[in-house]
């Protein structure tokens, strides 16, 4: 399959929904995409909801709802079929529409919110489904061209500013605080866009995972735009 991600030794490009979902990771493979050009005019579909909060979410019935043109009504078909793949899959899939995250601004040398580059964690063996159907989209970067912000050393040592217990401890802290998810690309690192209408699934670190996991982080968002993002 032809296409600007074939050739990223990070991520497998897949032609259908069972081939995402039951591909395995392998190698540096931690991202999996089916690749799609979307028919559907998903921006009608986001003019015609309401944001109640910086990130709302919209249940099916919202979508149904709506009064749209032939093209909005192709793209609400669409979004409504890939919730019920995902859900018939076992996940518990969520489509938002965002103005913002919140920000986390407590430290001036290391963030814990969703635009610095991390990594998900989960108790059980999980992936992470994501797909952006109108504004900016997500990014992620291979693991060699990211290091983890807690084994830099200046970093490392206001962290342990922060920690006022025994030393045996503050692993534990940095766990317990998120600090560890969090990732400083080097010099020369390259992300790669994960682009408009492609269903991504990204390796989660959880104890079964046999690939590192898939470092990523939210766009900042257009001015004036919203996001239409469908995740789990």
């Amino acid at each position: 399959m032809s296409n600007i991600f074939s050739e990223n030794r990070q991520i497998g490009v897949v032609a259908d929904f069972y081939e995402l979902a039951h591909t395995d990771f392998k190698g540096e493979t931690n991202a999996l995409c089916w690749y799609r050009n979307l028919d559907g005019d998903f921006n009608e579909i986001v003019a015609r909801l309401s944001l109640k909060e910086n990130i709302t979410e919209v249940s099916p019935e919202d979508l149904i709802a709506l009064q749209l043109s032939e093209k909005g009504s192709r793209a609400r078909e669409i979004i409504l079929n890939d919730l019920q793949l995902l859900t018939d899959f076992g996940a518990s899939p969520s489509l938002n529409l965002l103005k913002c995250y919140e920000r986390d601004e407590e430290f001036d040398f290391i963030a814990t919110d969703v635009y610095s580059f991390h990594v998900d964690r989960s108790p059980i063996a999980t992936d992470t489904f994501l797909c952006t159907y109108h504004g900016a989209a997500s990014d992620i970067v291979p693991n060699t061209q990211a290091t983890q912000k807690i084994l830099i050393p200046e970093i490392r040592t206001k962290l342990g500013g922060l920690y006022d217990g025994p030393p045996e401890g503050f692993e534990d802290f940095l766990k317990e605080n998120y600090f560890d998810l969090h990732y400083q690309l080097h010099a020369n690192a390259e992300p790669v866009n994960l682009g408009i209408g492609h269903l991504w699934r990204l390796a989660v670190d959880h104890p079964k995972q046999q690939v590192l996991p898939c470092i990523h982080r939210a766009p900042i968002e257009k001015e004036g735009e919203y996001r239409l993002l469908l995740i789990c």
